[in-house]
């Protein structure tokens, strides 16, 4: 059996940030520290009236008028979020209704549930519906993923950069279009303190820890899929997504798993008499002499035509979309493959067949790797996607705006904000009920 995601559709925040021409100036700082150093251009942010219920359901319904579904073709909808304003109901409730709303049909008989591990719970999610159909309990229905988050950090925080918004919705079946997920995962765990929210909204973040843990994992990961799954060498994959909380990250990590899989090979052969060889462990006193040398060779593994050319064409084209959107958490290693593809279809890249070496992280710390296997039918769905059009319609804000959309969005604050855009064709926030839950409705 054939199981992966059939089709995917995203929903971008409807404003945009650019941090170099309105963010940095304002922070009086230099814009290369954003463009150069993070990897990062823009921010996409929800206007008043979006939040991750919104921007999730416009995403999912897209989807399925797309795919031409209703709501008896879903069995189940699984919603991976770390911006939940409520610590009993599920975002996927909320979404469900807002759907119900424009189809004649219910989900009353669909399980739903709110997945939460950070920004590895998308991947989770995507895992919990293949392990259903897998396990022949979906009675012919296909599994609804949606990863939606707000990414906002405490003004002068910093993270505040990296700010994003928005939501990806995956359709997961039986004989996929775009791509076959594969049986084989590894994982990496543990118990860290990089990034979390004890009972508030924005995150407690210790950054330099949270790249450590990050690498750490990772790494933890890839050497456990290769304990099931076999070695995996670089050559293998066309492309290599990676959770981007901001592209700068990506760079860390790529380095470091393009050392592992090139560790003994013949790439390695041909680097040695530039660089030597990778280091190892027995052939130091100490820890510290070892990672010392790690380090230079790291730095010396960077520079090398083959790092570069394997980086340009195995990762350069899964962050395309992550430079000008922000950090969109549970969405982020989504949104890295769907750009990997939207790329492969803009080079005219015959990419069926090819695997992409997934990589999914969560600060707590958790990561997974798993491959995916593009299918035949991949480039028609890349056709029907609006992604371009998304972005480019975003309203560009100023910095008194982003101040005032900040404000609108943090939960301690009760300000009352006009909309800066005027929703047509989509679902939107409108209100509280009676015991306090927030309230939906379409906009034809």
């Amino acid at each position: 059996m054939t199981v992966g995601i059939d089709a995917m559709e995203i929903h971008a925040g409807k404003l945009r940030l650019d941090l170099a021409e309105t963010f940095a100036p304002a922070m009086d700082e230099d814009p290369g520290k954003y463009t150069k150093g993070l990897g990062l251009h823009a921010s996409s942010f929800p206007d008043v009236h979006e939040d991750i219920v919104t921007m999730g359901a416009n995403a999912a319904h897209r989807l399925m008028e797309r795919k031409g579904l209703e709501p008896d073709d879903i069995g189940r909808i699984d919603v991976a979020t770390e911006s939940a304003f409520d610590n009993s109901k599920p975002v996927s409730t909320y979404i469900a209704g807002c759907l119900e709303a424009v189809y004649e049909g219910d989900f009353h008989h669909a399980n739903k549930g709110e997945r939460k591990f950070a920004c590895i719970s998308g991947t989770q999610s995507l895992d919990d519906a293949y392990n259903w159909i897998r396990a022949d309990r979906n009675r012919g229905r296909a599994a609804l993923v949606i990863a939606t988050d707000t990414a906002l950090y405490a003004r002068g925080d910093a993270g505040e950069a990296t700010q994003g918004a928005g939501a990806v919705a995956m359709l997961i079946s039986e004989d996929p279009d775009l791509v076959a997920l594969s049986q084989e995962q590894g994982f990496g765990s543990a118990d860290e303190t990089d990034f979390l929210k004890p009972n508030q909204q924005f995150p407690s973040v210790d950054g330099k820890r949270s790249v450590q843990v990050y690498l750490a994992r990772m790494r933890e990961a890839l050497e456990d899929y290769e304990s099931v799954a076999g070695r995996v060498y670089s050559e293998e994959f066309r492309y290599v997504p990676f959770h981007t909380p901001f592209p700068g990250m990506v760079r860390k990590a790529a380095l470091l798993g393009y050392r592992h899989m090139t560790r003994g090979t013949a790439i390695e052969d041909d680097l040695e008499p530039a660089i030597g060889r990778q280091p190892l462990p027995d052939e130091f006193d100490d820890e510290s002499g070892y990672r010392d040398a790690v380090r230079e060779y790291m730095d010396a593994l960077k520079e090398t035509e083959q790092y570069g050319e394997w980086y340009d064409q195995a990762i350069e084209p899964t962050l395309d979309i992550a430079r000008h959107v922000g950090n969109w958490y549970t969405g982020s290693v989504h949104v890295a493959r769907l750009s990997a593809l939207r790329r492969a279809r803009e080079d005219g890249i015959d990419a069926t067949g090819e695997r992409l070496l997934v990589g999914s992280y969560g600060s707590g710390a958790q990561a997974e790797i798993h491959t995916e296997t593009v299918q035949e039918e991949w480039e028609t769905e890349l056709d029907a996607l609006d992604i371009d059009d998304q972005l480019d319609d975003r309203r560009d804000i100023s910095f008194e705006e982003y101040e005032e959309i900040h404000d609108a969005h943090n939960h301690a604050k009760d300000d009352e904000f006009d909309a800066l855009t005027t929703p047509s064709g989509e679902f939107v926030r409108d209100g509280q009920g009676p015991m306090n839950e927030r309230t939906y409705r379409y906009v034809e």
